[in-house]
């Protein structure tokens, strides 16, 4: 099946405390506010007109998952899809004024997706005055689900994601679009629908070493990290923000050059700590509040 989504488009989440979400994406991963009225906020790392969309709410929660395909052809064809593998429409109209295109779906077990065309871009937009790390776009989301197989399934028929790798019990899964990327979307097995993380791409390694300087500055701390992980070959490190929502900051990907000439690889090694370096190829394993991570999704009327 050809891809249709490219590429995580952007994470929209509900905020009790747009301000003090506002300063962290700002002040400590470098985002810059690109759109802001009573209702929601705008953010970006780059030229893009919105990346981390805030909805301002009263509840601390995951809202919609964004996924960019690159035209509003493929947007429709996404549209056609979604009835016939289990979803449900919520609305066929973009859910921003900087996408031309867009279709919000909800899945049986209770997760949000906007499959729509490239927000505005800025082209040489990307640089701007900044006193956070300075991400350089996002670059995936990881998803929690009930039933991972089910949602790879509903989101390879929609949206023609593959799947690149997995654990053998599924506790762990990983999807990649048409940019290649050896994955967009994570899934996490867990009890109930949430996110578990979103993540911006780092360029440099030296910027781990400002993050968690600039974290001390806000008596914070990272959560896991620095290192890198076995599954997309990318270094990482992890906070949370004034949400309780999880950051990833991520190093470049692998990248799946050939589908004809790749097989999804599968982690069967799963026991701790003999298995430390299937995830980690420096060493050091995920401590339990990372494994044991859940931000809610909203609840879909």
């Amino acid at each position: 099946m050809t891809h249709i989504v490219h590429a995580v488009g952007h994470m929209k989440v509900n905020v009790i405390d747009p301000e003090a979400v506002i300063r962290d994406a700002t002040e400590i991963l470098g985002l810059h506010v690109t759109h802001q009225n009573v209702d929601q906020t705008w953010l970006s790392s780059n030229g893009r007109a919105a990346e981390l969309v805030l909805v301002h709410a009263s509840e601390n929660s995951a809202h919609t998952i964004g996924l960019e395909a690159l035209t509003p052809d493929l947007v429709e064809e996404a549209a056609s899809r979604i009835e016939d593998a289990g979803c449900r429409i919520l609305m066929r109209e973009p859910s921003l004024a900087c996408i031309a295109a867009g279709v919000t779906f909800a899945t049986p077990e209770g997760l949000r997706f906007e499959i729509h065309s490239p927000i505005r871009n800025v082209t040489y937009g990307r640089r701007y005055p900044t006193t956070g790390v300075g991400a350089n776009r996002i670059d995936h989301i990881n998803l929690i689900t009930p039933n991972p197989s089910v949602t790879r399934a509903q989101l390879e028929a929609i949206g023609g994601l593959k799947l690149s790798e997995r654990m053998t019990n599924d506790a762990l899964s990983w999807m990649y679009g048409g940019n290649r990327q050896h994955h967009i979307l994570g899934l996490v097995l867990g009890t109930a629908p949430g996110l578990h993380h979103v993540s911006f791409e780092f360029l440099e390694f030296n910027q781990y070493l400002r993050l968690g300087d600039i974290l001390d500055q806000f008596d914070r701390q990272l959560m896991w990290g620095p290192g890198r992980h076995r599954p997309g070959d990318n270094t990482y490190a992890y906070y949370t923000d004034a949400s309780g929502m999880m950051i990833e900051c991520s190093g470049v990907m692998a990248h799946i050059a050939d589908d004809a000439d790749f097989t999804p690889n599968v982690i069967t090694n799963l026991a701790r700590p003999g298995n430390v370096r299937d995830m980690n190829v420096w060493g050091t394993p995920a401590p339990a509040e990372w494994r044991e991570y859940h931000h809610p999704f909203a609840k879909i009327a």
